[in-house]
Parts: structure tokens; C-alpha cells; sequence
């Protein structure tokens, strides 16, 4: 899958050489392109962003170097699902992440900078992520951690991609059930009982149990779409 990225600054980019998202480049199961949206600013000094019109503080990106940034990668790879990055859009969540690496003809993420971008370029995206109720200074993270989220469910990027089944979040909907390895105490604290059984039946209803007593206790809002582990 191709992760392409309209950016002020590709070298934050070079993040994802490394750990699991290094390896799937290097397998050739993901590819990342980044575009700098520099390239395309305006006279001498490439300027990509001005006040905004009817006053305010802080800078708006301008429309012309979004949208010839945008048409020249569109114009490369037109099949491309086209996703600005902001904190006005839809929240990222798992369904979202599964839907989008179905997704086999590739992301074009745009990384916002300043106060936003001017929003006639709008009408050039398809679909626009926030990844949270806070705010950044630009999209760049925010792209990153979408390339991830997405990139993992990919089959191949995951050594043991049973594990996305009973991740938080993962099918059955609740947080994960909690972990245990070596030693088998540790600072007065034992590892339950009944992962040192061997019975996997009763391992597997400690889990389920776990995962929604943690489920209850911290996001509540997950039960009612639940299913079983």
C-alpha cells in the first residue's frame, strides 16, 4: 500500500525508517512518499501561507501551493483516497483504521501547519481525520500515526497478526485484558494463578473477564458495542 504525504517538513518523515513501519518499507509491503508543499510556494521565498482575511492572529495556509501540490501527486496516482489531517475532522478510531487499509489504491494525507489552511481546498479532499481533542502544530504527527494505525492491519506487517484480534480495540470492541511475563513475582506482586495453569479454557474467560472489568472501569462507552474475545 502507498502512503503518500503533503508536508512542510518530509524530514520528520524519516521517523517511520525504523521499528515495524521500517520493516514493512524495507519488505516492500508499504511504501512512504513524502511531497514538500515548499517546492510549491509562492516567489522568491515560497511563501505558503498570509494573514487571514477579515483580521485575526496567526497565518492561514494558501490555497494555490495546497492545490499544486495536490494536483501533481493526483496527477501521478489518481486513484488515491485524498485526507487532510486536521482537528475539525472526524475522529480516528479503529472501525476508521480498518475501513481505510481496505483501501488498496493508497492515502494521500495532507499535513496542515498554522492556523489552518484556507478552506477552499476542502473541496480537493476526500475525507478529513482528527486524531484527537487537542491541539498540534501541524498535521506531520498526526499523518504518522494514521500510517501506522493503518499500515499494521496490513496482512504481511504483523509477525503474529492473531494479536490484532484481542488488542484494545481490536474485534471484540473492548480494551485489552492485562499481561504477565517472567518473573513470576515481582516487588510482592504474583502473576495470576490461572495463567500458570495450562488450561486454556479458564485463560481464555479470565481474559474476557479482565478485558471488560478494565473495559467498565475506563472506557464504558465501549460495552454496548462489545462483542467476545
Amino acid at each position: 500500500m502507498e502512503f503518500h504525504v503533503i508536508t512542510l517538513f518530509p524530514e520528520m518523515f524519516k521517523a517511520l525508517d525504523s521499528g515495524l513501519i521500517g520493516r514493512a518499507q524495507a519488505s516492500g509491503l508499504i511504501s512512504v512518499w513524502t511531497h514538500d508543499l515548499r517546492k510549491h510556494g509562492l516567489g522568491n521565498y515560497h511563501q505558503v501561507d498570509d494573514t487571514p482575511y477579515g483580521g485575526g492572529s496567526g497565518m492561514v495556509m494558501r490555497p494555490e501551493p495546497l492545490a499544486s501540490a495536490i494536483d501533481e501527486v493526483m496527477a501521478q496516482h489518481p486513484t488515491l483516497l485524498r485526507i487532510l489531517l486536521s482537528p475539525q475532522g472526524e475522529m480516528l478510531n479503529q472501525p476508521v483504521v480498518r475501513e481505510l487499509a481496505q483501501n488498496g489504491a493508497g492515502l494521500l494525507l495532507i499535513a496542515g501547519r498554522y492556523e489552518g489552511i484556507d478552506a477552499r481546498v476542502l473541496s480537493m479532499v476526500d475525507r478529513e481525520f482528527s486524531i484527537g481533542d487537542y491541539i498540534l502544530s501541524g498535521g506531520e504527527l498526526p499523518a504518522m500515526v494514521l500510517i501506522e494505525a493503518v499500515a499494521r492491519l496490513l496482512p504481511g506487517v504483523l509477525g503474529n497478526p492473531e494479536s490484532l484480534a484481542e488488542e484494545s480495540f481490536g474485534l471484540s470492541g473492548l480494551l485489552e485484558y492485562p499481561h504477565f511475563t517472567r518473573p513470576e513475582e515481582f516487588r510482592g506482586m504474583r502473576v495470576p494463578e490461572v495463567l500458570l495453569s495450562g488450561d486454556h479454557e479458564r485463560i481464555r474467560t479470565w481474559r474476557e473477564a479482565e478485558a471488560r472489568k478494565r473495559t467498565a472501569q475506563r472506557r464504558p462507552d465501549l460495552l454496548s458495542t462489545a462483542g467476545k474475545l
